[in-house]
């Protein structure tokens, strides 16, 4: 799918009925592929690169046109069960069009940032800071669904809550990783900034993309330590809560094991023939679970006494 834009007032506006400074291109087809390769000369390895979710970020500058890939968060629906992912955007800047291609839909013009585009310097700083909003947007979901699990965490036993947890933890590894990438990139339209035509207000605000991308890998850096701190108490709290009815469940056991001996004597016929020639049964049998009683009872003192329970 193409979608083709323009720069009218400072903004970008779709343009579908004629030929836009900016295309983008959404999952091409073969033939769309091919038209990229043939008229603007794109090479196939880096046009498949920009379309594989899993390729790392880079930029790499040809005769006649700078190659882009940023990693991006993936647009979030309940079916992923609270996995998080990143996926590729390609961005191939030429003198005078920006070509931009994605293996899935996803927004990257925001209107967010209210920045004045002139040039596609302008388009592709905007690109870059919105990429950077829009994992900062995703960490602030994912500690929200963090701090709800830790709420729920602490009255269930569930393990749901604690697969949770995993699952959160693995999409910030997914995020680090990305944001790393983004940060080699960024460093390098820093480093060819001159080559690249960049105005100083480009420079400014590149400057501070690279701050906040860096706070923004400290922030996932951050959740990513806690979630793990949260996992490992987590398990600490069910391992000692084990612990604690293991240890109550042998003390029972041990407490009980002179008990069933004396019950076993007590329901065969030895208790009847060791008595039956003096006393009633109706006198030698409580007297009988009497003892077992006082049995029972000196067993629990001798265990708390010995610091057992």
């Amino acid at each position: 799918m193409l979608r083709q834009f323009r720069v009218v007032d400072g903004k970008l506006t779709e343009c579908n009925k004629e030929k836009g400074e900016v295309m983008i291109f959404v999952s091409p087809d073969k033939l769309e592929i091919r038209n990229l390769i043939d008229a603007f000369k794109i090479d196939e390895h880096n046009l498949n690169s920009a379309l594989d979710s899993d390729e790392i970020s880079r930029l790499e500058i040809e005769d006649d046109h700078t190659m882009i890939i940023l990693k991006r968060p993936k647009n979030y629906s309940t079916e992923d069960n609270l996995l998080f992912r990143v996926t590729s955007i390609g961005i191939f800047l030429f003198k005078d069009r920006l070509i931009i291609v994605m293996p899935e839909d996803i927004q990257i013009l925001e209107q967010r940032h209210s920045m004045r585009l002139q040039t596609l310097n302008d388009i592709l700083i905007k690109l870059v800071y919105g990429t950077i909003s829009h994992f900062l947007g995703h960490l602030k979901v994912i500690n929200m669904m963090s701090d709800s699990i830790e709420q729920k965490i602490g009255t269930s036993m569930e393990n749901k809550y604690l697969i949770h947890m995993y699952t959160l933890r693995k999409s910030l590894v997914y995020y680090m990783t990305g944001i790393n990438s983004n940060m080699a990139v960024i460093d390098k339209l820093k480093m060819f900034s001159a080559k690249l035509g960049f105005s100083e207000d480009n420079m400014e605000l590149l400057n501070d993309i690279i701050i906040e991308n860096d706070q923004c890998k400290k922030l996932a850096e951050t959740y990513s330590n806690i979630l793990t701190v949260m996992i490992t108490s987590r398990d600490a709290i069910v391992n000692n809560k084990l612990s604690n009815i293991m240890k109550r469940l042998t003390i029972i056991t041990t407490i009980f094991m002179p008990l069933t001996l004396l019950s076993g004597i007590g329901g065969m016929s030895e208790w009847s023939a060791i008595t039956g020639g003096t006393q009633n049964w109706y006198i030698t049998y409580p007297l009988f679970f009497l003892g077992l009683g006082l049995i029972a009872v000196v067993t629990y003192f001798i265990f708390k006494w010995k610091g057992w329970t």
